[in-house]
Parts: structure tokens; C-alpha cells; sequence
């Protein structure tokens, strides 16, 4: 296939072109449809001109449908899009990203999903489909999976679905709150993946940062060592990875140790862990929760983290941090082997 595109891209390339642009009008419509064109031509990065110009072809080819409401992809143009969404990513050369991640970083699996997500919502939302594919292809009768906070983790649970027809599965929190928004917090992302899964799940009822004493007391409450169990004895991990400072921002680290982090040259964030650009661990922030050593036991780890922001905080975790699959995106991915 990749002979085939090099010689379009030379003979024709208005047309691999055309094809990008409609492929992604296509793709935005079917992630956030109902919409109308202004959304679309801004979730496109399309002039509102050319956004209505590609609607109007796309309808009399019968692929999406306009509506007083918004438009909607056709059950035609679902087709299109599934079928062309391998061709895509070989125009992209995402393929051949993937292989480059996949030997720098000495990962078994990489998934790198067009765009930029530092931009773009909806490049969230295909890694959160890469995710939720993933899963339902390795989830088996009374795993369970404990997931991370964070606005990607938030993506996956936008577009989770029932992932094994037993549905004897359990969703719970990799660990306590951070005190962010509570649509970022892992207890709320935790009920939404179940809700949408239509599965049980098990909240986690414990603050994050602690004291030492506070963690002692803490982890000895009946109800909250029982949850705990269940954390610890996790199948699948589901996490993400934050830049450093703006975790320890969003964590409103005291400003001594956020001295520390930058003196020690911390570049991300994960579990509470703290590293450098050569993957050492520069801090450590008392939680409740799995801990990066279980994670050498654990069968699945599933790293989601995309974004040219979040390049090098990639890098930086993958020097020691353990993961069987790095789901990203094109920017983060290209800003990694800048190296």
C-alpha cells in the first residue's frame, strides 16, 4: 500500500490532499454529531468557506445527513470512514512512527493516532477509541481495571463500551483524588466507564496528596482497605502521564517543593512519581493507591498521553516506568523522537 500512495502523492497529489480534508470532516462529524459547520470548520482547522463547500459534496454523496439539529454521518459514510481510516494512517506514515516509538522507548505496542491533542479534543477521543478497542480485546471474565484522573483518561470515558459479553468485570480508581474538577477526578471517570460498559465498579474515598500519619489512619478504614484490595489485585492499568510542574500546579504542591521539583529538573508525572529526563525519581507524593512497583505484576498497563506538550514527559516515564501499550498521538509522537 505504501508503493501505491508514494506514486499518488506524485502524480496526483490534489488528490491525497482532498482526501485528508474529507476524511476529516467526515471523522468530525461522526465523533460530535449532531454539529453545525462553524464547530465543524473549527474541529477541522477548516475555513467556515471550505468546511461548507466539503458538507455540500459530502451530503449529495449521500454520506452525511443535514438536519435543523446538525448534520450526521450516514450509515454509508460510517462505512467510508472505517475503510478508510487504515488508508489514512499510512498516508501519515503513523505506521512507521509507531515502529520508531516502539524501538526507542523498548515497548511491546505503540498506537499513534493522527493530530494533536494539545489542539484538537477529538484527538482524545481516537485515542480513547484505540483504548476501548484494546480492551475489548484482551478483557476477560472478572478482570478488573483501575483507572487514573485526567482529561484523557475523561476521553476514554466519553467513548467507553461493553468490553466481554460476560460483563463480569470490575471498573476502580488507580487512586485517590487529586482535588481537581470532579469530571477529571478517577472516581468520576471510574462510574462513567461502568455506567457506559454497564458494569459494577468500586469508588475510592481517599485524598491525595497525605501525610504519613494521615495515610496510616487512612488505609486501616475497613471500607477503604477493602477498596483497596481490589485496586492492588488489578488486571488492567489504565494511566496517564502529566508534565511536571502543571501537575504539581494543578496539585497546589506547596512552593517548596515545587522549588525542589524544578531544581531537580522534574519532567513528569505519574502515580505520584516524580522524574527527570532520564527516568530517576526526583519526588514522591504520599497516595493511596497502586504504586509504580505494582505495576511489574500487573498483566496490562495501558499508558494514554498525547500532545506535543507532553513529548518529552513521554520520554522521560518510559526510562523506567512499565507499559505493555503507549497509546498517543501524532504530535507527542514526533516530538519524542526529536529525542
Amino acid at each position: 500500500m505504501s508503493d501505491l500512495i508514494d506514486l499518488q502523492k506524485k502524480l496526483v497529489p490534489d488528490l491525497v490532499e482532498v482526501m485528508q480534508q474529507r476524511y476529516a470532516v467526515l471523522h468530525s462529524v461522526d465523533l460530535f454529531q449532531p454539529i453545525g459547520r462553524r464547530s465543524l470548520a473549527e474541529n477541522t482547522g477548516l475555513s467556515e468557506r471550505n468546511a461548507r463547500s466539503e458538507v455540500d459534496f459530502l451530503s449529495k454523496q449521500g454520506l452525511i445527513k443535514i438536519t435543523t439539529k446538525g448534520m450526521y454521518i450516514s450509515k454509508e459514510g460510517k462505512v467510508i470512514l472505517e475503510q478508510l481510516a487504515e488508508f489514512m494512517n499510512e498516508i501519515k506514515g503513523l505506521s512507521v512512527l509507531e515502529k520508531q516509538i516502539k524501538d526507542k522507548l523498548n515497548i511491546e505496542q505503540v498506537i499513534v493516532v493522527p493530530g494533536n491533542s494539545d489542539q484538537y479534543e477529538w484527538v482524545k477521543q481516537e485515542m480513547g477509541k484505540a483504548c476501548v478497542s484494546f480492551l475489548q480485546s484482551v478483557v476477560d471474565n472478572e478482570d478488573i481495571i483501575a483507572v487514573t484522573g485526567g482529561t484523557t483518561m475523561a476521553a476514554v470515558a466519553n467513548v467507553m463500551n461493553p468490553l466481554d459479553k460476560t460483563n463480569n468485570y470490575l471498573f476502580v480508581p488507580a487512586r485517590g483524588g487529586i482535588g481537581e474538577k470532579v469530571e477529571n477526578q478517577a472516581n468520576t471517570i471510574v462510574a462513567e466507564m461502568a455506567r457506559k460498559a454497564g458494569v459494577n465498579y468500586r469508588l475510592l474515598y481517599a485524598p491525595d496528596p497525605l501525610s504519613e500519619s494521615a495515610y496510616q489512619t487512612i488505609i486501616n478504614e475497613p471500607s477503604i482497605n477493602e477498596t483497596l484490595q481490589q485496586v492492588k489485585g488489578a488486571t488492567v492499568v489504565l494511566h496517564g502521564i502529566g508534565d511536571a510542574m502543571t501537575m504539581a500546579k494543578r496539585r497546589k504542591t506547596p512552593e517548596q517543593v515545587s522549588v525542589e521539583l524544578y531544581n531537580k529538573q522534574a519532567i513528569s508525572e505519574a502515580f505520584g512519581y516524580y522524574f527527570d529526563a532520564m527516568g530517576n525519581v526526583v519526588y514522591k507524593v504520599r497516595t493511596v493507591g497502586i504504586q509504580l512497583e505494582d505495576l511489574q505484576t500487573i498483566d496490562h498497563v495501558v499508558t494514554i498521553a498525547g500532545g506535543s506538550s507532553k513529548g518529552k514527559a513521554i520520554d522521560s516515564y518510559f526510562k523506567q516506568g512499565k507499559s505493555n501499550l503507549l497509546i498517543t498521538d501524532e504530535a507527542a509522537a514526533k516530538e519524542i523522537l526529536k529525542g
